[in-house]
């Protein structure tokens, strides 16, 4: 079964601007407000996300996974690289996740 978690935050795509202030390398201020738009609770389902550094951490239903933004392994582009960082914690979490038309959903594995 799918569960739809929210939707992307359009304006989070301003903090990767050439002009905004980010020396990270990865975009880490466009991961702080993307992040934002993940948390979701409902009454039996809960989900959390955080980052620290370059890893970012998903919490689901009490299971934990954790993914890494790799730079020079998946690609320079910090939208690309987010979202493989998602993937890899929500496998750790043991659920799918996609990104299908802005909206974020989950399967369990």
């Amino acid at each position: 079964m799918k569960i739809k978690i929210g939707a992307e935050d359009s304006t989070a795509d301003a903090k990767l601007a050439a002009d905004y202030p980010d020396n990270s390398g990865v975009g880490v201020h466009y991961m702080d407000q993307y992040l934002k738009k993940l948390n979701f609770k409902s009454d039996d389902f809960e989900v959390k996300v955080r980052r620290r550094g370059l890893k970012v951490s998903l919490k689901i239903n009490g299971n934990v996974g954790s993914g890494l933004m790799r730079r020079l392994t998946v690609s320079e582009d910090p939208k690309v690289m987010l979202q493989a960082a998602l993937k890899e914690a929500a496998k750790g979490a043991g659920y799918n996740y996609e990104l299908v038309d802005g909206e974020f959903w989950l399967e369990a594995i």
